[in-house]
């Protein structure tokens, strides 16, 4: 699977890690930035990896700035994409089962690292249920 990821400086330690787990998993990776620890804007990066996903050039997107709430707003505003800010395994697998959240939402100041990978480990590999989600998707996509 083709996964966008991207950071601010207060997530880069965190993508950095991230990027070479899903990469022995055995995904492709487009890293959009950012790539130093010097501040930058968190909704430009956001954006690249929404429009990514949008433009289906990614399958999924995995956002991570000092919290994952800046990014989680971010992601939220752009049309077809369902960002979720996960602080465990479980609210990610009902993420992807319930939600078909398409982009992954982290705290790379709040979290650990084995969670955040635990995190993403059970957020791309659970596949969306459908059935009476999807209905309830189309309600508000």
């Amino acid at each position: 699977m083709k996964i966008a990821i991207g950071s601010d400086h207060g997530g880069v330690d965190m993508k950095d890690i991230v990027v070479v787990y899903l990469k022995e998993l055995g995904h492709t990776v487009m890293d959009a930035g950012c790539f130093t620890k010097d501040s930058v804007d968190y909704p430009d990066f956001a954006e690249k990896v929404c429009t990514s996903v949008q433009e289906e050039e990614c399958e999924l997107g995995i956002l991570v700035c000092g919290t994952g709430i800046g990014m989680s707003i971010a992601a939220n505003r752009h049309r077809f994409i369902r960002a979720a800010l996960c602080h465990e395994a479980y609210t990610a697998r009902m993420s992807r089962q319930h939600n078909n959240a398409n982009i992954l939402c982290l705290g790379g100041r709040v979290l650990g690292i084995e969670i955040a990978l635990d995190i993403v480990g059970t957020w791309v590999e659970t596949p969306f249920e459908g059935g009476r989600h999807q209905r309830r998707i189309e309600m508000f996509s």
